[in-house]
């Protein structure tokens, strides 16, 4: 089961393609959502007002079951734009991104061969201008249990090396947990198998 995704922590450092007078500023940034792209949209509309065409393409999701992307040509000819920016996304593996390819038109026409080559660079040294990092696909449980069962919860706990969230340990006490993937079947039964101790999903 494969448990890990690519993507980058951090913004991009802005990067400049030209072709035939006409400039390309490329951006990539690491979103989850979809407000927060429309916000990255926004902000560059205004740091770059004088430009004519602002592509994009983005992929949110660390699972096949769950991937939204878009490919938008903002107002280029149709598919000359959006999708081969998309095309780098899926060529670096990467998801939980965000490409901005910013045009600056230079009174010389490229023609769509042209134009899907120049999206496609930009986006390629956005990508190569960024730290790009694995991180694990995980699942979060909430774990609830009476103080006087806490030694064999912690036991597990300790012998797994599961990673705790939050933690509250009254006479009530629960633990949220962060446990990897491929792992989180075995633990939710080792947790499941307690008498006195309920495991469930964590609603993020």
């Amino acid at each position: 089961m494969k448990d890990t995704f690519k993507t980058i922590n951090k913004p991009s450092e802005e990067i400049l393609f030209k072709d035939k007078n006409s400039k390309f500023f490329g951006y990539a940034f690491p979103v989850t959502s979809e407000d927060k792209i429309k916000q990255h949209i926004e902000d560059l509309k205004k740091q770059h007002h004088q430009a004519r065409h602002w592509c994009y393409a983005y992929q949110i999701g660390t699972d096949e079951t769950n991937i939204q992307f878009r490919a938008n040509d903002d107002g280029e000819p149709n598919n000359s734009a959006g999708m081969p920016i998309y095309g780098q996304i899926q060529s670096f593996e990467v998801t939980n991104i965000l490409i901005v390819v910013v045009r600056y038109f230079g009174g010389v026409k490229l023609g769509v061969s042209g134009l899907i080559n120049a999206y496609k660079t930009a986006a390629q040294l956005s990508l190569e201008a960024s730290k790009i990092v694995t991180k694990t696909i995980n699942r979060h449980y909430k774990i609830t249990f009476d103080y006087k069962n806490m030694n064999k919860v912690m036991r597990i706990i300790k012998e797994k090396n599961i990673k705790v969230l939050d933690q509250k340990l009254e006479l009530d006490c629960q633990l949220n947990i962060s446990v990897r993937l491929k792992e989180s079947e075995s633990i939710f039964n080792a947790f499941d198998s307690l008498f006195e101790v309920s495991i469930s999903p964590l609603n993020d």
